[in-house]
């Protein structure tokens, strides 16, 4: 009978840590470099109050739940995806809330990676007295929050290389046409990315070929425009570009090394843009570099938007976490048409750059198809 009593208690964690994870997805792409997190409180097996961190430097989770709870949280439960904080930041410590509010069971998803936080939060609140579990959906807590807990532990940004391509992996015909090779559901699908990640990153040549905004388009509900990042070893970007003319839509970032004159670095300045000068690698931007440059301004997160150059050089130099490829039912041929990665490419099988975790799923008419980088 005690079995069946702790797997009904198990279920009951399982159904409101859901709730609270998929509140937490409110916060998509307005809270970074903070971690999506959600919560719910629940009392007389009644959801009294709900709540997610909404926007960055604004209230956490906990917070909002509380505020929105009808009638006294003492002796209520609540569930939150991620460990409360418990030092004081831009907002107070979350934990203490939870304690004056005389809560008495806290269920968490997940233990907080920041080391100001990371099982503080849950010691400061047992030792208040109040009951604590811990590792509830932790794995979809984690996932959920894959670029928080990147950027936190190693201080770089998740990226997360993009392409489109048709079902022989050409990007473009062999004349240079590329619109559309996707479908309009996976179109849609990449403005919902643009709208999750910090940034987007694209090489000169898309610049030069498209003159893109890299805005959001296309998305319900509330948007925020990413930074644009163009890497562009000799500053060839053209002045009367529209990333250099739109600093109202976003930021843009331009990534040069020594090849770029002088006085084109301080023109693009002058348009309001941000230089990173940096050092070279094999004649091309120091990546690695560029990320920790980036990670410096709490960018956490990239959306690698490039073409077949840019693509290979990022995977060369380690620094892309995750691959989202869209794969349309077209075969276009072209010994010279162009493919998603290509550079100098791997000389040995045993080079090759692992994809593990491999996941597909419609997109409309076609393919999309997610995977991580295997660490060497």
């Amino acid at each position: 009978m005690q079995d069946i009593w702790e797997k009904v208690g198990e279920a009951r964690d399982a159904f409101y840590m859901q709730q609270a994870i998929e509140l937490s997805k409110n916060g998509m792409g307005f809270v970074n470099p903070n971690p999506l997190v959600g919560a719910v409180i629940v009392k007389d097996n009644r959801v009294v109050g709900k709540g997610w961190h909404e926007y960055f430097g604004g209230p956490h989770a906990e917070i909002n739940a509380i505020r929105d709870a009808r009638g006294n949280t003492e002796g209520a439960t609540i569930y939150v995806t991620l460990e409360p904080c418990s030092h004081y930041g831009k907002t107070p410590p979350c934990s203490l809330a939870i304690i004056q509010n005389k809560f008495a069971r806290v269920v968490v998803g997940s233990v907080d990676p920041n080391h100001l936080v990371a099982g503080k939060g849950i010691n400061m609140i047992r030792n208040a007295g109040i009951k604590v579990q811990s590792g509830i959906m932790e794995k979809e807590v984690q996932e959920l929050n894959e670029v928080f807990f990147k950027f936190i532990r190693t201080r770089l940004p998740f990226v997360v290389m993009k392409t489109a391509m048709s079902l022989d992996g050409k990007i473009a015909t062999v004349t240079g046409d590329s619109q559309w090779i996707s479908g309009e559901t996976s179109r849609k699908q990449v403005h919902q990315l643009r709208n999750q990640y910090a940034a987007v990153m694209v090489g000169i040549n898309t610049v030069l070929k498209d003159n893109p905004l890299l805005n959001v388009r296309d998305v319900q509900g509330k948007i925020k425009n990413p930074v644009r990042i163009v890497v562009d070893s000799r500053a060839r970007i053209p002045l009367e570009s529209k990333l250099l003319n739109t600093p109202e839509t976003a930021e843009t970032i331009v990534a040069v090394t020594n090849q770029a004159p002088k006085s084109k670095i301080k023109a693009i300045e002058k348009k309001g843009a941000i230089v990173h000068i940096c050092p070279e690698t094999g004649g091309r931007v120091d990546l690695l570099f560029l990320m920790k440059e980036i990670a410096a301004g709490d960018i956490d997160s990239i959306l690698l938007e490039g073409g077949g150059t840019l693509n290979f050089e990022a995977l060369k130099q380690g620094v892309v976490d995750k691959i989202v490829a869209f794969v349309a039912p077209k075969i276009l041929g072209g010994t010279e048409a162009f493919t998603s990665v290509e550079g100098k490419g791997f000389a040995a099988l045993q080079e090759a750059v692992q994809i593990e975790n491999l996941k597909a799923c419609p997109s409309g008419e076609d393919i999309m198809l997610t995977g991580y980088i295997k660490k060497k």
